[in-house]
């Protein structure tokens, strides 16, 4: 081969492997552009893949649950954003017994719920009562013997008294003949004539213990062999004296009552309990009594006994509860409070503040988790103080909603007031409470009065008080400029707004204003409006109420605010 043809070949060649090359280059800027520009996408795919991203299933309304859609969009009642439910979320169905809110109105009402668990029911009982003395040792001591009060020993009521210690002195000739007859028949029967029986004797020795004499006393009568008509009463054991119906110069009769005397080293706190409350009530439960004249202070002892009889009056028991008083400063017959702690077995309970009332049994509503909730029927057992028995309705572990739950009914019932279809006389009924106003010749308001309409608007959206507050002004100088017709409307209304010391204040009269205002705007021709009119179906002050707005798709709510600031949809 040819040095030529040699150099030729090379040519081809060379050129071959320079259009090889810049084809490469060529392709590799196309995927490497193809993959910077879908880059996110890709990125997204791994993380998806990563991450196990959950399918979406479709969009619901978080306040009306029955509003679905498998597109993104708003709910055409509140003009909320559609919120995703995901694949292994709870789906609800249009019933009463579900609702989803979001973590923003969660936030706003304030929802907090806590797990339903087994522990013991605690319940404080409160009782009054009254103190009194041990009925086991209350006495009273009658005259034993008929005569008359020669002395007293003790003269007045209170007096602290020890056992064996006289108490009055009785002149009693008839104690006196029994002394004597025993003084007699024990002398003849020490002769050993055989004239008293030993019997005898006896018989005579028991009567003289009948009649009140001790066996101390009758030894020393054996002694001093002196009969006496001197009988002395004494008291029995240890004690304080309650009442004293003996006075000196007295004639009493056998079984006459002369002193009533009390043991106050333990009293007894006596209270009825109700017989509703009796299965709460158990032997050596803690009472705690305060009294009036402890007012720093508590005592604190078991209940002893529980009367098994009902009063049939009043359909009570009585309770009994020993205090120890062995220092005396608790006083007979004073009026005391009691509380009984009572705790029961450990059953299923929830907070009391979780059961709902409203409807015509008992309801709690169980926290899903996700923001959705569920409405329980739930049956109720014994009542604590805090906590209540679930007896069926919610297991245990499972959420209820504790603080808010009112707020949580009422959104349920709002969310399914349109579960059922209207007739066609409640379906006029259910139109805005405002009509719109009839006026006699298509009308145009004053630019400047809907501008600055459109201003104070914007401003309470915004939840601008101050922005508001400064447009109040010239719109109330605004409306009494407009026609008479427009005045007679506007005037009563406007008269009634105020600046408010916060956006409620505020807000609520500026709702009715702004509703008839709207429905001014509204009954103008379509391409003669100077804003948009949009409407929220959940208004606070009157319950459906309007709006006027600049050209914006986006809803802006002045009644709610940041609070819900899409609530609302655009009427044509």
């Amino acid at each position: 081969m040819t040095d030529t043809s040699q150099n030729k070949s090379g040519q081809i060649q060379n050129q071959s492997n320079y259009l090889l090359l810049i084809f490469v280059a060529v392709l590799a800027g196309t995927i490497g552009w193809f993959l910077s520009q879908n880059r996110h996408i890709l990125n997204q795919a791994v993380d998806q893949k990563s991450l196990g991203e959950r399918k979406i299933l479709f969009y619901q309304s978080p306040m009306h649950p029955w509003i679905k859609s498998d597109q993104p969009g708003k709910c055409t009642i509140c003009g909320m954003a559609l919120a995703p439910v995901y694949e292994g979320e709870a789906s609800f169905d249009n019933n009463d017994d579900f609702i989803k809110l979001t973590d923003k109105t969660i936030e706003i009402i304030g929802i907090a719920s806590v797990s339903v668990k087994v522990a013991p029911l605690k319940r404080t009982l409160r009782v009054a009562g009254i103190i009194s003395d041990d009925e086991t040792q209350h006495r009273i001591l009658a005259a034993q013997v008929p005569g008359r009060i020669e002395k007293l020993h003790v003269n007045q009521v209170g007096i602290e008294v020890v056992g064996g210690q006289p108490l009055a002195e009785i002149y009693s000739p008839e104690i006196q003949a029994a002394q004597r007859l025993y003084l007699e028949n024990l002398r003849l029967y020490n002769s050993q004539t055989g004239a008293v029986t030993f019997s005898a004797l006896e018989t005579n020795r028991e009567n003289l213990l009948l009649l009140g004499m001790l066996e101390d006393d009758i030894k020393k009568l054996e002694t001093s062999n002196k009969p006496s008509a001197a009988f002395i009463v004494r008291n029995l054991a240890e004690g304080t004296v309650i009442s004293r119906k003996a006075y000196e110069g007295q004639y009493v009769k056998v079984n006459d009552e002369l002193f009533e005397i009390g043991d106050f080293s333990s009293l007894w706190f006596v209270f009825d309990a109700y017989e509703t409350c009796l299965p709460l009530i158990k032997l050596n439960q803690k009472v705690t009594v305060s009294l009036p004249s402890f007012p720093d202070e508590t005592f604190t002892a078991p209940i002893t006994f529980i009367d098994p009889s009902l009063n049939s009056s009043t359909r009570t028991a009585r309770v009994r509860v020993v205090i120890p008083n062995p220092q005396k400063r608790i006083l007979n017959r004073q009026t005391a409070n009691g509380i009984v702690h009572i705790e029961t077995e450990p059953v299923l309970i929830a907070p009391r503040s979780s059961i709902l009332y409203t409807r015509n049994k008992p309801v709690a509503y169980v926290d899903l988790g996700g923001g959705a909730y569920q409405l329980r029927q739930v049956v109720v057992g014994k009542i604590g103080d805090d906590e209540l028995e679930i007896v069926s309705g919610i297991k245990e572990g499972e959420k209820v909603v504790t603080q808010a739950a009112l707020l949580v009914d009422s959104q349920t019932q709002l969310a399914h007031i349109s579960d059922t279809p209207l007739t066609a006389e409640q379906h006029d009924s259910e139109k805005p409470n405002t009509i719109i106003p009839k006026l006699t010749s298509p009308v145009i308001l004053p630019d400047k009065l809907v501008q600055i309409m459109l201003a104070a608007t914007s401003a309470l959206a915004a939840d601008n008080l101050a922005e508001y507050q400064k447009h109040l002004p010239t719109l109330l100088e605004e409306v009494n400029k407009t026609s008479s017709e427009i005045r007679d409307i506007l005037a009563p209304l406007a008269a009634k707004l105020v600046a408010g010391k916060e956006l409620k204040e505020a807000r609520h009269p500026f709702e009715p204003f702004s509703n008839s205002f709207a429905d001014i705007v509204k009954s103008q021709q379509a391409e003669k409006r100077q804003a948009k009119i949009f409407q929220c179906s959940m208004s606070p002050v009157l319950g459906t109420a309007r709006w006027i707005q600049n050209q914006n798709d986006e809803v802006l709510n002045p009644f709610f605010g940041s609070e819900m600031l899409n609530c609302g949809v655009e009427l044509q």
